[in-house]
């Protein structure tokens, strides 16, 4: 069995746990499992290189004629079915949630004729660099150990150990059923008990269709808006409810290029976003999780607040490089972790206070400490609102007055304000004299007269998409002329192929260099900023033209180029914009909940 030389995003599904996640190829091989932990190391890194760096191949032997996948209905179960020459098979790939341990399912059944299959298996821990010690039980079951970590692999077939390999080849006729599983477990631990893979199937439907059940989204487009949905609850880290941008690292923004970073981590930002988009699918149990993670992730001095975290709430996160990889297309660097951990990005102040107060709004239990924690948040920004940052797109350039900081540092003291109305009548006093301030000085240094349109900073005449969320967070109305010339400024200069860049790399020193794809959520937010005007025809064509991208199991990456996906796979941001866009075009929607804070504010 050989890997694909050439490599696309779309090629990818995922299955998940809700505490670690792979990413299977439509040919049938696993090539990334990071375990315990989304942000653990892989033993299967094959994506980021090649099959000696770990991956778990299962397809017919000798190859087939066609492919085909879906997801099990409101599920997040695969399904990829293989014709032959001689018959037809099917793979059912799936991770139960968790018991006692993480596992990977694998039930290949045949549905017609006479298949040959090939199971071979490289583990290789440390981001696919390091060969475990491996022990046999049986011809049926093993062990490979290294250092802390450690798999049993449990097989209806005779497995070997070749070259490094696990090998499996059997024949399957009509009716037949083998499966495989393998299971994560501490290398200085215990053993686990091995599960039963068709109890743990049954049992893992069962989950997601019922908790599918219980999402409260009945609009339009609710098939995209659905397998969104379980896409999001797939990157929710269940046991603390942080949301991860990506399970993946590394997957380049442009092909061959260097824009590759590690995303497998919870950012603050979009924290409002996905609240209400959570809440207005019903979804209130993971609303307050997410709630909860982001009161923890942020307590004790706010001097120490960051743009993200570890979905446990750490906040050492130590960015290094992988040689041993020679990336997805060979895109390299390879990295893990993430240096703009320890960026300043001030907009993060007035996401995390836009999140506390609308889920007080919306009768959120409260631990009792949002009010401390809305002052010191408030204070310290008071001290720090004026200085430069690296802003939403985290330039790893020389820090500017980025527009989008400042006005999510006016939403800090406006919602601050809006907290200690009526409670503390001169804490909220000074908070709007604050907002107003911020206010006055975006209108006047980021407004340029002769564009007729804000700019991405202050002094200068270049754009950028995180402009189109000025109406979306309620600091101008939508009507407004400066915002009205602002969009028209985008469509005329930001527009690539129909979809939305960033900005242009080449008047932007971010400190990377190099070109990159069209950004999906700021194709969605001008869609949603079309919604608020009225311009109803456009918002779906392009919301449209955005699902579009989507692959054939219903997956966004982050950007989106001439040559397909692009970008750390499958990505939240993309998701959930696609879920607040279609609210949004149903007439409630978190961007008419946000954007009325402009029509309060006069």
């Amino acid at each position: 069995m050989t890997t694909h030389p050439h490599k696309r995003i779309e090629d990818y599904a995922l299955i998940g746990d809700g505490e670690t996640a792979a990413l299977v190829h439509r040919g049938g091989a696993i090539e990334w499992l990071c375990m315990p932990r989304f942000d653990s190391e892989a033993c299967l890194a094959a994506i980021l290189g090649d099959r000696e760096n770990g991956c778990w191949e299962m397809a017919p032997e000798g190859g087939f004629r066609s492919v085909s996948r879906r997801y099990l209905p409101d599920t997040l179960i695969l399904e990829t079915l293989f014709e032959t020459e001689t018959g037809t098979v099917a793979v059912t790939d799936f991770m139960p949630i968790r018991g006692e341990a993480p596992d990977v399912v694998r039930i290949v059944e045949c549905r017609s004729g006479s298949v040959t299959m090939r199971s071979e298996l490289a583990i290789r821990f440390d981001y696919g660099q390091l060969h475990p010690l491996v022990r046999e039980c049986s011809d049926r079951q093993v062990l490979a150990i290294a250092g802390p970590d450690a798999v049993r692999l449990d097989f209806d077939v005779p497995v070997t150990f070749e070259d490094r390999w696990f090998g499996s080849c059997f024949e399957m006729a009509e009716g037949d059923c083998r499966s495989f599983v393998l299971t994560w477990f501490p290398g200085h631990g215990d053993v686990p008990e091995p599960i039963d893979p068709r109890e743990a199937l049954d049992e893992t439907k069962d989950y997601w269709t019922d908790w599918t059940s219980g999402a409260g989204y009945h609009g339009a487009y609710r098939h995209q808006v659905i397998r969104s949905l379980i896409t999001l609850k797939a990157l929710t880290h269940r046991p603390t409810g942080g949301i991860i941008a990506a399970p993946t690292a590394s997957l380049p923004e442009r092909t061959g290029g260097k824009r590759n970073w590690d995303y497998r981590y919870c950012w603050l930002r979009d924290a409002t976003f996905s609240l209400l988009a959570m809440l207005q699918s019903g979804l209130r149990e993971e609303a307050g999780a997410w709630v909860g993670w982001l009161r923890r992730a942020v307590a004790g001095e706010p001097i120490d607040i960051q743009p993200f975290y570890t979905v446990g709430g750490d906040r050492r996160i130590l960015e290094w490089e992988a040689p041993w990889l020679a990336g997805f297309n060979g895109a390299t660097p390879v990295r893990f972790g993430n240096a703009a951990a320890g960026q300043c990005q001030l907009d993060v102040y007035g996401e995390v206070l836009d999140t506390i107060t609308a889920a007080r709004r919306h009768g959120l239990e409260d631990n009792g400490d949002s009010t401390a924690l809305v002052r010191l948040l408030a204070d310290k920004l008071e001290d720090q609102w004026e200085h430069p940052d690296a802003g939403i797109w985290e330039s790893r350039g020389p820090q500017r007055q980025h527009v989008y900081s400042k006005v999510m540092c006016w939403a800090a003291f406006d919602r601050a304000a809006k907290w200690f109305d009526g409670e503390d009548d001169d804490a909220s006093a000074r908070y709007r004299e604050l907002a107003d301030k911020v206010k006055g000085l975006v209108l006047e240094k980021g407004f340029h007269r002769k564009r007729n349109s804000f700019v991405a900073a202050f002094g200068e005449e270049a754009l950028d998409a995180a402009l189109l969320r000025l109406p979306l967070v309620g600091f101008l109305p939508i009507d407004d002329p400066r915002i009205t010339g602002t969009i028209e400024a985008i469509e005329n200069e930001l527009i690539r192929d129909g979809y939305v860049l960033r900005y242009k790399t080449e008047d932007n020193d971010d400190g990377v260099g190099g070109g990159e794809g069209a950004f999906l959520a700021a194709g969605f937010w001008l869609a949603d900023v079309y919604a608020l005007q009225g311009r109803m025809d456009d918002a779906r064509d392009l919301f449209e033209r955005l699902c579009g991208v989507a692959n054939d199991v219903g997956l966004l990456s982050e950007e989106v180029g001439a040559e397909g996906m692009l970008g750390n796979f499958p990505q939240a941001l993309s998701h959930l914009s696609l879920v607040a866009t279609a609210m949004n075009l149903g007439g409630g929607g978190p961007a008419h909940e946000r954007g009325g804070e402009a029509e309060e504010n006069g």
